[in-house]
């Protein structure tokens, strides 16, 4: 790790006893042995106050919001409020218009991508990716470029799993109109310099758009200093429910944007001859949103704020450097992304081993990985290996659940090599 990443992280003493005993789902077992859980880039687990936040809303406030005058409905609206004020404080939003709930990252950047961008791209202009982007963050690019005439450009990385600084600035010019990255890689742990790239986007004259989802759940974020424009993150990533997320974006550039879909909840007024919509969020937030899942998300951010993310951030980093010590000690093992900044992720191969029978054989000995191209398949043709195995952390985990991934790796290369 380079000498910065050391310099930034503090000690920070985090109870990982009663951290632990608050996510009931790490105290069963898999295959008669404790689960060990090493899939948070996927999907976090959820800690009881999240559980019992969405429980409660559904015994006690479930109704539709913005539309009842009785009680429940009252309540919902309330608590699906609140928490969108939760999420505003979070990040540092100026204010709530610039909070939008959606189904999660994925639907966010559609949403950017199908109304900011349909609107604003001609043929000729150009879109700026990187080559570690997430299919969420490829995909719904090369639709709406497809669509207008834009060409999509990608920025190249190194070895390491770093961007190309140079080429990214190289790459800017005055026919590109969005950039859109991550903030960090799913799948190297890669944390991109995102205040310097948005300067420089934004010194071209393009709009940013920063997917977030690695990021929140390990560091804090605030959006107003980054500066992007757009910010996209799920709550399924952070503790909170599935089928939850939020976008960001700058009041102005959400005003100058069409509703992404029509419906309830994001008119003024409907008639046969012409339709008034409603103001920010409401204007992006169109039928029953996802109350619950908003509930549950209000409660991840309280957790993840008694916890302290700055603490989070730093025994995680501890974990990080000590896994890779240890995952470096196994024969034939090979890391994929090595960047002097990165967090929480272990991506490696082994050689004579298919990442699909490592998963397999770890989950036997209750530990769950992913393998597989983790959707970013032209990162791993980069890389020239068809898929990898990934563990990835979270501050429930502990050195002896990575020193157990390692002991499942002998016994990988006991049966298959």
């Amino acid at each position: 790790m380079s000498q910065s990443s050391l310099a930034a992280h503090q000690t920070h003493t985090l109870d990982i006893a009663k951290i632990r005993a608050d996510f009931p789902i790490l105290q069963r077992t898999v295959h008669k042995k404790p689960l060990i859980y090493l899939d948070n880039a996927a999907s976090s687990q959820k800690p009881n106050q999240v559980i019992e936040a969405v429980a409660r809303y559904y015994r006690r406030h479930n109704a539709n919001v913005h539309r009842g005058l009785h009680t429940l409905s009252e309540e919902a609206t309330t608590a699906y409020e609140s928490a969108r004020e939760k999420v505003r404080a979070f990040i540092n939003a100026a204010e709530i218009a610039e909070v939008i709930f959606t189904k999660g990252t994925t639907e966010a950047i559609n949403l950017v991508a199908s109304s900011y961008g349909r609107a604003h791209l001609r043929a000729g202009d150009e879109v700026l990716i990187t080559y570690m982007e997430h299919h969420s963050n490829i995909v719904p690019w090369q639709m709406i470029c497809e669509q207008t005439g834009a060409v999509l450009r990608v920025c190249p990385i190194n070895e390491r799993g770093e961007l190309l600084m140079d080429e990214f600035e190289r790459l800017l010019n005055d026919k590109t109109r969005i950039v859109a990255f991550n903030h960090i890689s799913n799948s190297l742990g890669t944390v991109n310099p995102v205040k310097r790239m948005v300067q420089l986007a934004h010194a071209a004259g393009a709009v940013t758009l920063v997917d977030g989802a690695q990021a929140v759940p390990h560091q804090g974020v605030d959006v107003r200093d980054l500066d992007c424009d757009f910010y996209a993150f799920s709550g399924h990533k952070m503790f909170a429910p599935t089928g939850i997320g939020v976008l960001y974006g700058k009041r102005y550039l959400l005003e100058q944007m069409p509703p992404y879909q029509g419906g309830g909840d994001m008119i003024k007024s409907v008639s046969f001859e012409k339709t008034v919509y409603n103001e920010l969020p409401s204007k992006f937030e169109a039928g029953t949103p996802i109350i619950a899942g908003a509930v549950g998300l209000g409660a991840a951010i309280d957790y993840l704020n008694e916890v302290g993310l700055e603490a989070i951030s730093d025994y995680e980093y501890g974990l990080l450097t000590y896994g890779t010590e240890q995952l470096k000690t196994v024969p034939g093992l090979r890391m994929i992304g090595e960047a002097a900044e990165k967090t929480s992720v272990f991506s490696f191969v082994l050689d004579g081993a298919h990442p699909h029978d490592i998963g397999t054989i770890l989950s036997h000995t209750g530990v769950a990985v992913r393998t597989g191209h983790h959707c970013t398949e032209p990162l791993m043709k980069f890389f020239k290996v068809p898929a990898t195995v990934r563990a990835s952390l979270a501050f429930y985990n502990t050195r002896e659940e990575i020193d157990a991934l390692v002991v499942g790796l002998g016994k990988v290369r006991e049966m298959l090599l």
